[in-house]
């Protein structure tokens, strides 16, 4: 436990949960000294977002206490760019940082967007960046508020190789309070000193001193001698049971050990230890390919932009059936505006060939319809509707009955990436143009993923800046924007 005299923030017996079907927190206590760099590991669903919400006062314990040092700042870096912020220019997006008017906001956006290592001007509409800069921005946001409590929610989603690094040198000598929600463990072992352990079975936290890797481990050890610890517990309750069943059929003695027998099962299967139980992964899957003879991808020039001028660079590209192209460059550069312009047929360089299904994962969803149920997108994407068909593709990337019926908006940003992926199976594309497809996803989720996308027999675009998963795939040619 952290040192009391320092402490910044403190849990004591916190219990939460989003109504009587699902608990979250069940009488969670931990603490935090003022410098701590923690990382906030769980399952999808455990509520590693939860815990950020209620430390800023967005939500309110059930019972038990939060208690945040008297005096002390927060901000919070998001994972995604609010909507209504894309119209605005640079300047008035960061003014929403300060309560009251700052007469210096400019110096202090310019100071800033040096730390993210971000170039651009206060005029520039914030729609106009790329995922990788508004995540440098989102970033920017929390950081120019010089917050004691500083949260980060998935912190490197969209980020290039230099945007991470910058960034990890930069938590790195932070001397305040830090809070990361993060599946890039690179990344998380690079700064963090321990781990704040939340299971979606219990509704416990647990924290671990140390560094990520090595907590990991401890935590896989611990789970492993729980099970076998379970293991012999089972055992023995079996074997108990066994000699109830035996001896109450008998009279006298025989009648009062077994009841004896029936208190010591009872006590063993109480104090059984609670093993943490990983969350589920998706099954293999295939996406269904369209049948298209002709070349699907022409291009003939692509955009690039360098110094925040677009510049047109001749290529010469086609892509056929089977093929797959990796879209490289720094964040910035034009990646996700090519994919965009490819998709809606808005450059002559760029064009798809008529009549090809396109399925396109766009990194922040803005494909999706967020007033529709999870149903109904995926019933929009059938050539031919099907009920048991929609259900069961649903059920391989974990959508439930529940999930479904619910608004795609109200989805988590998690949920929302398996839907497009069942999308895909449903609607069997020729083509596949993925922007930045890992982002939000559950790491247990993405080799699973990188095999579909792999084995997919229709013609696949990616834009990743995660190389773990982008060595999984059998790429057949590369675009460089960054060296043309």
């Amino acid at each position: 436990m952290a040192d009391q005299k320092n402490v910044i923030i403190r849990f004591e017996n916190v219990n939460f949960g989003y109504g009587e079907d699902n608990p979250i927190l069940d009488e969670a206590s931990f603490s935090l000294r003022e410098d701590a760099k923690f990382t906030v590991m769980g399952q999808n669903g455990a509520g590693k977002s939860t815990i950020f919400k209620l430390v800023t006062g967005e939500l309110k314990p059930e019972s038990g206490a939060i208690h945040v040092k008297p005096g002390a700042t927060i901000a919070v870096g998001r994972q995604v760019m609010a909507r209504e912020h894309l119209e605005e220019s640079v300047h008035d997006y960061f003014a929403h940082a300060f309560a009251g008017k700052t007469y210096d906001l400019d110096r202090r956006i310019k100071e800033v967007l040096e730390i993210v290592n971000l170039s651009a001007t206060l005029e520039k509409k914030v729609g106009e960046f790329s995922g990788g800069q508004q995540a440098r921005l989102l970033l920017a946001y929390a950081l120019i508020q010089e917050p004691d409590i500083l949260l980060l929610d998935e912190p490197t989603n969209n980020l290039d190789a230099a945007g991470i690094e910058h960034l990890t040198g930069f938590l790195m000598v932070y001397p305040k309070t830090v809070l990361v929600i993060s599946h890039d463990a690179e990344f998380l072992n690079a700064f963090t000193e321990g781990v704040l352990h939340l299971d979606v079975f219990t509704g416990k936290v647990e924290r671990y001193e140390g560094n990520y890797f090595n907590v990991v481990e401890d935590i896989a050890a611990r789970v492993e001698r729980d099970r076998m610890q379970n293991a012999r517990m089972l055992k023995e309750i079996q074997d108990r049971k066994d000699k109830i069943n035996f001896f109450s059929h008998k009279g006298g003695k025989m009648r009062a050990l077994a009841a004896k027998l029936r208190d010591q099962v009872a006590d063993a299967e109480e104090n059984m230890v609670d093993v943490k139980r990983d969350d589920k992964t998706i099954p293999e899957f295939d996406i269904p390919a369209q049948d298209f003879i002709e070349p699907m991808v022409t291009l003939s020039s692509v955009k690039v932009i360098k110094d925040h001028e677009a510049q047109a660079k001749e290529v010469s590209l086609k892509l056929r059936k089977g093929q797959k192209l990796l879209v490289a460059g720094p964040n910035g550069i034009g990646k996700s505006t090519l994919l965009r312009t490819l998709a809606a047929n808005a450059d002559e360089g760029a064009r798809i060939a008529d009549g090809v299904k396109v399925g396109y994962y766009k990194q922040d969803f803005s494909g999706l319809d967020f007033d529709e149920t999870a149903y109904a997108s995926l019933e929009r994407v059938m050539d031919v509707p099907n009920n048991e068909a929609l259900r069961r593709a649903a059920a391989r990337f974990l959508l439930d009955s529940e999930t479904l019926r619910t608004k795609v908006g109200a989805l988590s940003e998690g949920q929302k990436g398996l839907l497009c992926f069942a999308r895909f199976v449903l609607q069997e594309p020729g083509l596949l143009i993925m922007d930045e497809p890992t982002n939000h996803i559950n790491f247990r989720h993405l080799p699973v993923i990188a095999k579909a996308l792999d084995l997919f027999k229709g013609a696949l675009i990616v834009v990743s800046h995660a190389p773990d998963f982008v060595k999984e795939i059998h790429f057949t040619d590369t675009l460089d924007l960054g060296a043309l």
